[in-house]
């Protein structure tokens, strides 16, 4: 990815090196029909949707690979915002989140304003070991998260790193579609679609694991749009697409579970297969358009 040289536009908070916050061991301008009836995600605006989520704040996995951090409420104390987001990152790895948070926040801000909708840039946080969000303590074994009640995206670098040397997938654009699936799910905030889906599995908790599913593979198709208009700013050098398509195939349930020497149990699924998570992606990059993205609508 063509990253180098060129100026970053996100907001990084960077936490590294504060500890892990007292923790113990340890992811439109257009409707969206939910196909099932609940909620009102056909109302939203914007067929933007979803992502790696944080899990029980969407009522169910997401965001970690399988692990459920918890998101009860926590007051905020000097170890849950004390990053600096006026200083630049000096490092490699934080400059080249920078870039891809600040081209994705562009991407996104452009689509809004196309629907007289405002976008709020949200803050990307760098920590390891494990960090403490308003939505609770959560170990660096969760992976990427966004947090809807503080309205921030968590990352650990290391994860990053872990794509290429646990998940096989290298690449940078592997990385950079990690970032943009979990800013997918700040747009999801943004849109009022994270509380309808969280209602829609509380009034029908059987179709819970069905919801994080579709919610995800949206998400993967929004990474898509934004990989698209990477495309077309001529960002992208040979083989990065498939990079991306690599990275989605490589965190789908079966292979997460199979890496993890577990059975591999569909019914346990919240973030689809690998082959769907790959098919949604492209879904969104090949047009770049969100209405693509209808997830909740037929099979997936």
């Amino acid at each position: 990815m063509k990253w180098r040289g060129r100026k970053g536009g996100g907001q990084i908070e960077d936490r590294r090196g504060q500890g892990g916050g007292g923790l113990g061991t340890g992811g439109m301008p257009f409707p969206i029909p939910m196909g099932k009836g609940g909620g009102g995600i056909g109302m939203l605006v914007i067929i933007l949707l979803l992502v790696f989520v944080l899990p029980r704040c969407l009522g169910s996995g997401g965001g970690g690979f399988g692990v459920d951090p918890g998101t009860d409420p926590l007051p905020q104390s000097p170890q849950a915002g004390s990053g600096d987001l006026n200083e630049a990152p000096a490092d490699d790895a934080a400059k080249f989140v920078d870039f891809v948070a600040g081209d994705v926040d562009a991407t996104w801000k452009r689509i809004f304003s196309q629907s007289n909708q405002t976008y709020r840039q949200p803050v990307v946080v760098l920590y390891q070991q494990g960090v403490r969000s308003d939505c609770g303590a959560t170990p660096s074994t969760v992976g990427p998260f966004y947090c809807p009640l503080d309205q921030k995206v968590y990352l650990d670098l290391g994860f990053l790193d872990q794509l290429q040397q646990r998940l096989g997938a290298p690449g940078d654009f592997a990385k950079a579609y990690v970032i943009a699936h979990e800013i997918g799910h700040h747009v999801q905030n943004l849109l009022g679609v994270m509380e309808d889906v969280n209602l829609s599995k509380q009034e029908n908790p059987e179709d819970a694991n069905e919801l994080s599913v579709r919610l995800e593979l949206q998400a993967d198709c929004l990474a898509g749009v934004w990989a698209h208009s990477a495309y077309k700013q001529d960002l992208l050098e040979s083989g990065d697409l498939e990079e991306g398509l690599n990275a989605a195939s490589a965190v789908g349930d079966d292979r997460i579970q199979e890496q993890a020497g577990q059975r591999v149990n569909p019914d346990s699924f919240t973030h689809g297969t690998g082959e769907q998570r790959v098919k949604w992606f492209r879904a969104g990059f090949d047009g770049g358009d969100p209405s693509a993205c209808d997830t909740f609508k037929g099979d997936v």
